[in-house]
């Protein structure tokens, strides 16, 4: 983090276009483009909702909580890679609808324009959502941003996860169940829009967990790209391990039909209809009905940093092997987009993979988002990607609640 970016809401920044949303008081909303043109690949993020500095969020949660914080609970923001993230103020079931279904459809109208798309030739929208507003968002934000229904969508539900399992299964077709349609095969060559959406203010406003109160905030991220074309997958890996203990416990606001976590795939994929398909990712959820329950930082240390070191050196070694196969035993990873949960958690990652001899750059570019889920690797990967060279090879690691993983390493450009 720069001294200067550190300092700005997400809102200052000079590319953001900002609106006042017409629901409830006026709720804040700003969106960021961006576009390679050597890569062919842009896209859009942004958030909504009041911007508050980790000055100002600690009687916000207080608030919420309907009592002030003790010292103990307030969280050292600042170090764990934080500095903004945006909430919106307490709504009912229809605003919260009306709200979400109109950044959505913004958002995915701002990816086409970076992409100089037309709404007509979009052949697949995936979008990951941690507690989705309602069962047919990806379906209702597509035909409001006018994407005609034959288009390919898919629900991701997988925590944080969930962004990089959606771009994992358009570019991977070994990860489709057979019967099923294969969603890599099916958009192979096509013009598609992948990212995540989360609205955690709305998520967490019944919590009663501090740290979830502090850390998570509104955020959202879609890329244009084109499967096979513009990104092709050289290797990678989904991974899913239950989290029996509930350090990290999350409800689902989604349906699964597998309630049993030693039997089977946590992961349900249902044909809901010709053009959509849900991927529902098995939670262990909170006991007292909250929509998420955190067993402390430690915990999601304990949850993501052994079994995330230990799927990233996996994909890593692959990717070597195969580029040794290649005779490009001298290519390496540019850059490593993985998910901010935290900076710490990241950090600790990092110094783990390089005490095997795995090294490459972590940029930690969300500071002004707080954790915004499955949106976070799709708006480091945008901020990113004007310094992005053609051929370029990348490696994304998401990681999630429940738990889940997917890590891949792709190749950029034509």
């Amino acid at each position: 983090m720069t001294e200067h970016s550190k300092h700005l809401s997400f809102y200052e920044r000079p590319n953001v276009v900002s609106a006042i949303l017409p629901i409830g008081e006026g709720i804040p909303m700003g969106i960021e483009k961006a576009y390679n043109a050597d890569l062919g690949i842009g896209g859009a993020y942004g958030s909504w909702g009041k911007s508050y500095s980790n000055a100002q969020l600690t009687p916000f949660v207080g608030e919420r909580m309907g009592a002030a914080l003790n010292e103990s609970e307030i969280l050292n923001l600042s170090e764990l890679g934080f500095n903004s993230r945006q909430h919106i103020p307490l709504l009912d079931s229809k605003e919260h609808l009306a709200l979400e279904l109109e950044v959505g459809s913004r958002l995915l109208k701002e990816a086409m324009k970076a992409m100089n798309w037309d709404a007509s030739e979009i052949g697949g929208v995936l979008i990951g959502m941690s507690g989705p507003v309602n069962d047919d968002y990806v379906r209702e934000i597509s035909r409001r941003a006018g994407i005609p229904e034959s288009a390919l969508k898919v629900s991701v539900h997988k925590a944080c996860d969930g962004s990089m399992g959606a771009l994992h299964l358009a570019l991977n077709p070994s990860l489709s169940p057979k019967g099923e349609v294969n969603v890599a095969e099916e958009l192979r060559g096509k013009k598609i829009l992948v990212g995540g959406i989360e609205g955690l203010s709305r998520f967490t406003a019944s919590a009663r967990d501090t740290n979830a109160l502090q850390l998570f905030g509104n955020g959202m991220g879609v890329i244009g790209l084109i499967p096979d074309k513009n990104m092709k997958l050289l290797t990678g890996k989904t991974f899913e391990n239950y989290d029996k203990d509930g350090l990290l416990a999350v409800r689902m606001y989604y349906p699964h039909l597998n309630s049993n976590p030693y039997q089977g795939s946590l992961v349900d994929v249902m044909q809901e209809s010709a053009d959509h398909i849900r991927i529902s990712g098995l939670m262990n959820e909170p006991k007292n009905g909250a929509s998420i329950e955190m067993a402390g930082l430690m915990g999601m240390v304990k949850l993501f940093v052994r079994t995330g070191v230990q799927v990233v050196e996996e994909v890593y070694r692959e990717y070597c092997t195969l580029m040794d196969r290649l005779g490009e035993s001298r290519k390496s990873v540019t850059l490593g987009i993985v998910h901010h949960a935290n900076y710490k958690i990241n950090a600790l990652k990092a110094k783990h993979l390089s005490k095997l001899g795995i090294e490459f750059p972590i940029p930690w570019v969300v500071d002004d988002f707080g954790n915004v889920s499955a949106a976070s690797n799709v708006i480091a990967f945008l901020r990113k990607l004007p310094e992005i060279k053609l051929g370029d090879h990348i490696l994304l690691d998401g990681f999630g609640a429940g738990t889940y993983y997917d890590v891949m390493v792709v190749s950029v450009g034509e």
